[in-house]
């Protein structure tokens, strides 16, 4: 039977801990005692776990012997600010197909009032994350930036910088990915609903983005998030 994974919140020594309502998912709601096991992923390493002790604010495991534990492609996602119930889709589904991190951007098309909001929802996409990492077995959490403006984002570097635009029609997502060399940062770009305007696609072309294409249909934002998403981790695997 496969063991249940947890990533813990503290780490030190052979010992690690889950806090807060971490701790009380598995402690009141799942019912852990002392003596079960699960695999439990300490700062970065997956580790076989014995629970020690169990309270609603805190539950605390012995570590035992490493696990093997699959490698991904690094996956960066800068996605554009959208309907929240909508992105937040995206950013589970993302982080349960493999995202490594997600760096929200406030675009041209972005609403202001949630361009407003966004910097205080962080935490939740950051739960959203953790629980998402947990659900797909990851051996550490997907990370979810502060939101930052395109002007920045777009200045981010590696060695393979993506751009999905509607505009785009001779080069595909597939055809993209060829040029990237093992080990590399893939950065992938979303769009906002409406898609990026001319001078953002201006934007990036001039800081040597490429741009590509998931083909001739029109996509929901979060739609074009998680087929590309598993686009990237189809062709790099």
């Amino acid at each position: 039977m496969t063991r249940r994974r947890w990533i813990a919140d503290e780490v030190s020594g052979n010992t690690a801990a889950l806090t807060g309502a971490h701790a009380e998912h598995l402690a009141v709601v799942l019912r852990a005692q002392p003596g079960q096991r699960f695999d439990v992923a300490a700062a970065g390493v997956l580790r076989a776990a014995r629970v020690v002790s169990v309270s609603p604010s805190r539950v605390e495991f012995e570590l035992e012997q490493e696990l093997l534990a699959p490698s991904l492609a690094v996956l960066t996602l800068l996605l554009a600010v959208y309907k929240f119930d909508r992105m937040e889709w995206a950013i589970e589904k993302c982080v349960e197909l493999g995202v490594a991190r997600v760096v929200p951007v406030l675009a041209r098309r972005t609403d202001a009032h949630l361009a407003r909001a966004a910097e205080a929802r962080v935490d939740r996409w950051r739960r959203l994350a953790m629980q998402a990492s947990e659900q797909a077995r990851r051996a550490a959490p997907a990370a979810v930036e502060s939101p930052e403006k395109l002007k920045q984002a777009v200045l981010r570097t590696a060695a393979t910088r993506i751009l999905l635009a509607e505009a785009e029609d001779q080069k595909s997502l597939k055809e993209a990915l060829q040029t990237r060399t093992a080990d590399d940062e893939v950065l992938l770009a979303i769009g906002p609903e409406g898609g990026w305007t001319e001078d953002e696609l201006t934007l990036f072309s001039e800081a040597g983005w490429v741009s590509a294409s998931l083909g001739p249909t029109i996509l929901r934002a979060e739609t074009a998030a998680i087929a590309a998403t598993a686009i990237v981790f189809s062709e790099l695997a």
